[in-house]
C-alpha cells in the first residue's frame, strides 16, 4: 500500500519559516519524480516545486523561487519543502505527490500518488 504522510505545517507570522517533510511508503523511492502542490482556499490546486529522481534537478513555481527549496533523501524516502520568508499568500493546504514520469513535471494530472495534505497558515 502506498502512503505519503505530510508533516510538519502550521501557524507562524509572515517572515518566518517552515520546513514540510513528506515520508513515503509502499513504492521505488528513487524511481519517482516527487512533488509538492498546494490549494488556497477558494482557489485550485497549484503545482509547487519539484524534484527529478537523482535530487538534481529541481523546478519551481514562479511565486516561490528563491524563498523555497524542494529536496529528497532516498535513505529516509522522504521529500522536503523548506520554506522561507513565508507570505500571507502561501496560506493553503500543502500536498505531496509522486509521478511515474521519468522527468519533472508540473501538470497535477502527472501524478499518481498523493498525500492527505498539511495545512500551513501564515498571519501578516
Amino acid at each position: 500500500q502506498v502512503q505519503l504522510v505530510e508533516s510538519g505545517g502550521g501557524l507562524v507570522q509572515a517572515g518566518d519559516s517552515l520546513r514540510l517533510s513528506c515520508a513515503v511508503s509502499g513504492l521505488a523511492f528513487s524511481s519517482y519524480v516527487m512533488g509538492w502542490f498546494r490549494q488556497a482556499p477558494g482557489k485550485e490546486r497549484e503545482f509547487v516545486a519539484a524534484v527529478n529522481m537523482r535530487g538534481s534537478l529541481m523546478h519551481y513555481a514562479d511565486p516561490v523561487k528563491g524563498r523555497f527549496t524542494i529536496s529528497r533523501d532516498d535513505a529516509k524516502i522522504t521529500v522536503y519543502l523548506q520554506m522561507n520568508n513565508l507570505k500571507p499568500e502561501d496560506t493553503a493546504v500543502y500536498y505531496c505527490a509522486a509521478s511515474r514520469f521519468g522527468r519533472i513535471v508540473l501538470n497535477q494530472d502527472s501524478y499518481h500518488y498523493w498525500g492527505q495534505g498539511t495545512q500551513v497558515t501564515v498571519s501578516s
